[in-house]
């Protein structure tokens, strides 16, 4: 026995006529161009003219989206800007690198173009008291390490990074420095992040001013900027 492929029919409206009554019985069968060029034509109509709420809809979504913009930009500049630039810098950390510097032994190095104001990097160490800091001192001193990686936050905290920090320890001093230290607040812990005050370029070395409070033993400050103070302290 052989079976044959029933022939289709077309109805008077030029809707196709299925023998068996199902279209998924008959299998898939070519369309003439005129029933395509019907669709086309009729598919073409419905997209010039488009349904009478979406001419309503349309200011209506521009104005919510309006809305949702004047809301972000009033909770932006109403949260405080360090807490956004601090969580954009844990995102998104600044490419630097650390190597030989022409001021004092290592210094760090932007690998990126860094704009003015931006955060470029957060001094990291242990918070210690001021008795752990002097005892540590003088260890130091014992062990050979002539390098201070301390860092002052307020009067009871400092932050040790000579054995445990980061590339910011590394960041020398100068008189005429591209950057600057600023303590902020992040969930009641204070924290000690370097900014830029200026744009710095590619292979630019990062510099930021000690501070070191005045003494009497001096150390000497080799920035070689113009308006050298000569010393750090």
């Amino acid at each position: 026995t052989s079976f044959s492929t029933p022939k289709k029919k077309k109805r008077d409206d030029g809707m196709r006529e299925h023998v068996t009554g199902c279209a998924r019985s008959e299998g898939y069968y070519k369309i003439d161009k005129k029933d395509k060029l019907k669709y086309l034509n009729n598919s073409r109509a419905f997209a010039e003219e488009p349904p009478a709420d979406t001419q309503v809809r349309t200011p209506l979504l521009s104005a919510t989206r309006s809305e949702q913009r004047r809301l972000l930009s009033s909770f932006t500049g109403s949260c405080d800007s360090d807490l956004l630039k601090f969580n954009q810098l844990k995102f998104r950390k600044k490419k630097l690198k650390f190597c030989k510097s022409h001021i004092h032994d290592w210094g760090l190095f932007a690998m990126e173009p860094i704009a003015a104001d931006e955060m470029v990097i957060e001094y990291v160490g242990q918070n210690i008291r001021q008795v752990i800091a002097d005892m540590r001192e003088k260890r130091y001193e014992d062990e050979g390490i002539g390098s201070s990686y301390m860092f002052r936050v307020d009067h009871d905290t400092i932050i040790d990074a000579t054995k445990c920090g980061n590339f910011a320890r590394f960041i020398n001093h100068s008189c005429n420095p591209n950057c600057y230290a600023k303590v902020i607040t992040v969930e009641s812990q204070k924290k000690i992040v370097i900014y830029s005050k200026q744009h710095i370029n590619v292979n630019e070395e990062i510099t930021y001013d000690y501070k070191f409070p005045i003494e009497d033993v001096k150390i000497p400050c080799l920035c070689g900027s113009e308006n050298c103070r000569g010393t750090l302290n």
